[in-house]
């Protein structure tokens, strides 16, 4: 039986673990010794890490962890990753027979230019691309690339886990009730977060249906947004990619 296991490091960053009873999966481990620790302690065998894009707090742990275990590193094709053994691009199929899974690659850029992202299992690790309640910054990419990436995640089924790399959810529902006050499915998932965080627990993973329903990043042609949107601008905004990039402009001045 598989098991996502979150595995905190830095600030808010989570390495997510992917293992059954005897074999793993790191994503995105920007820190190897939590990871190495784990394997220890649950005497688990590192089959291989994933990547999603070149950010240090992502990949730090990565080359360590491939030297202590000889663990193949998958990562995006168009970012230089020195620890990158397997470059991956949307089109691949990652199998990983020693936990029954296999994982398709999603080219996901607008945080950096090359970042993917993995589905399978029902599960997506998405990185820096989507948070829970909101998304990444732009450092590299452009706005409609984002919008382009993000409309690649909401095609997937709503039972989707999402498996982002921060805990900022709750910092993430205090914008979306700016940019969508009436939204009461909003208003009961900061609830849920609350009590969640109070109890010590992880808000993640999400859903592709919860992200749905209240990431205003994700409800770009939704009236509510788009006239807050367009409050923010200035001006009328008609279009869903013209409202995210208000939206993340928005975002980043708050």
């Amino acid at each position: 039986m598989i098991e996502i296991v979150p595995i905190p490091a830095f600030e808010d960053n989570y390495i997510w673990l992917i293992r059954n009873g005897t074999d793993a999966v790191a994503v995105d481990p920007g820190d190897a010794d939590p990871v190495a620790d784990y394997l220890q302690l649950h005497r688990l065998r590192l089959n291989a890490i994933l990547l999603t894009h070149h950010h240090a707090d992502h990949t730090g742990g990565a080359a360590e962890l491939r030297r202590r275990f000889d663990a193949p590193v998958y990562g995006p094709r168009r970012e230089a990753i020195s620890s990158v053994t397997h470059p991956a691009r949307e089109g691949d199929l990652i199998d990983l027979p020693s936990l029954e899974a296999a994982f398709q690659v999603l080219d996901v850029p607008g945080h950096t230019a090359g970042h993917i992202a993995y589905y399978g299992i029902n599960s997506l690790f998405c990185g820096d691309a989507l948070f829970a309640c909101g998304c990444g910054r732009l450092f590299e990419g452009s706005a409609q690339q984002m919008h382009a990436s993000l409309a690649k995640f909401s095609a997937l089924p709503d039972d989707t886990k999402v498996y982002c790399a921060h805990e900022y959810t709750l910092e993430n529902i205090r914008f979306a009730r700016v940019v969508e006050s009436g939204n009461a499915a909003l208003v009961e998932r900061e609830h849920n977060e609350r009590e969640a965080i109070s109890q010590g627990r992880p808000t993640l993973p999400s859903s592709i249906g919860l992200e749905k329903l209240t990431n205003p990043f994700l409800r770009c042609g939704e009236p509510a947004v788009m006239a807050a949107a367009s409050r923010f601008a200035g001006h009328p905004l008609a279009e869903p990619a013209e409202v995210f990039a208000a939206i993340r402009q928005w975002r980043d001045q708050v």
